[in-house]
């Protein structure tokens, strides 16, 4: 077949799809426990993975779209389980245009390698607008699962947060008493979200204001008949209370203000079946912002770290988020390697990105690994993360259900790094 060399602008262009798609000759990671293929191939049907093997044991049929890997490192498609469509460039995506809205998912998440995202607060019906802009096909994206508006505590609006929810006219999150939680909750669940988020801890001038347990409990017990997830921001050690005592599935943050987390609360969060999003770029980011001093930063990144690797070494279940949409901090690279500071290894950053989130979110039976019967969503990378964890960050292509929704640039004058035949 005759090469071609594609420069894919997907800010122009729709997305590379095929009814027939092989990526071949790169190192294949099934999943994180799963020995490596090297020099494999992948043959994807209608957006199914259909066989995975050794280039020469899997038949790519005349006709296929063949994605040269030579040289690369192929995983499931990534989760990032903590965003936001927040930022100026990802809001108001029902009427932003098309190639507008298009460039700025790709810089924020499919360049990143994310083929599914969870959206852990927005307002407008911002994340139901960017879900259905994507699944019509007018923009290249990822899957969009969604929280809709958090719930705070009466008298909890975060500090941080409100200019920027007076900006954008966000109507008030707090909820007063157990029924008008259960209420809201009802009603967005309704309405198409697929989890819910309250404030178990939020900060305010004053300090922090933990929710009644009674209403986030009320919250809580909403998702889960509903057969939905619900996050928890905790902030400190009366919100993880709160956290524990309502049911909450999964952690937006860990709780450095609070110092270690011992061995007692942490096997009490594992025990309630926790799920956390470390989020560690995030306090970086913003004791920057604040210009902290350089000793109080690492003292935080320290304790966040400190209690990254207690959970994940306990074996709670670990799910990588960056906070992006929230924080304007787009390269991954800094979260892995603090993960890895954290005393994370490859294979559990791995499980944190793929096989971890869908088993979570309930979709364990179609993403999350390759093999065939999965859905094909796949990220080639242009570093082997076993040798460098930072290598996750350095993705080359990113394919949703067999069509290729972002492929990187090659060095000026070289053309473009996805070799399509």
């Amino acid at each position: 077949m005759k090469q071609l060399i594609i420069a894919l602008c997907l800010a122009c262009a729709p997305p590379l799809a095929a009814a027939e798609l092989a990526i071949v000759g790169a190192t294949i990671q099934p999943a994180p426990e799963a020995p490596a293929i090297v020099g494999g191939a992948v043959l994807v049907r209608d957006g199914e993975i259909v066989a995975v093997g050794a280039a020469g044991e899997v038949e790519v049929p005349a006709g296929a779209t063949v994605i040269d890997g030579e040289g690369g490192f192929l995983t499931a498609g990534f989760w990032n389980s903590h965003v936001h469509f927040l930022s100026p460039a990802l809001r108001a995506p029902a009427t932003r245009p098309a190639p507008e809205l298009e460039a700025a998912v790709r810089e924020a998440l499919t360049s990143r390698g994310f083929t599914t995202v969870f959206d852990i607060s927005s307002f407008h019906g911002d994340a139901a607008a960017m879900r259905a802009r994507i699944e019509s096909g007018e923009v290249a994206g990822p899957e969009v699962l969604y929280v809709d508006a958090p719930f705070f505590p009466e008298g909890g609006t975060p500090v941080y947060v409100r200019d920027l929810l007076e900006r954008i006219g966000a109507p008030s999150a707090e909820v007063a008493d157990p029924a008008q939680a259960r209420e809201r909750a009802r009603r967005q669940l309704a309405a198409g979200a697929d989890g819910v988020k309250l404030f178990a801890g939020a900060i305010v001038e004053a300090g922090v204001v933990p929710m009644d347990v009674a209403i986030a409990r009320a919250v809580v017990e909403e998702a889960h008949a509903a057969g939905k997830p619900a996050f928890a921001h905790p902030t400190d050690l009366a919100g993880l209370e709160v956290a524990m005592a309502s049911g909450v599935d999964v952690l937006a943050h860990t709780t450095p203000s609070m110092g270690a987390w011992d061995a007692a609360l942490v096997e009490r969060m594992r025990a309630a079946g926790l799920a956390l999003v470390p989020t560690l770029t995030l306090f970086e980011v913003e004791l920057r912002r604040e210009r902290a001093p350089d000793e109080v930063r690492e003292r935080v990144l320290d304790a966040a770290a400190r209690q990254l690797g207690a959970f994940a070494a306990a074996g709670g279940t670990v799910l990588f988020g960056t906070d992006v949409g929230y924080i304007d901090h787009l390269d991954t690279r800094r979260e892995f390697e603090l993960m890895a500071r954290a005393g994370l290894d490859w294979r559990q950053i791995l499980d944190s990105l793929t096989t971890a989130p869908a088993a979570r979110f309930g979709q364990g039976g179609r993403k999350g690994r390759i093999a065939p019967g999965m859905r094909a969503d796949l990220v080639l990378l242009r570093a082997d993360p076993r040798a460098d964890v930072r290598g996750f960050a350095e993705v080359r292509a990113t394919i949703r259900a067999g069509e290729l929704i972002y492929a990187a640039a090659a060095a000026p004058g070289g053309g473009a790094e996805a070799s399509v035949r």
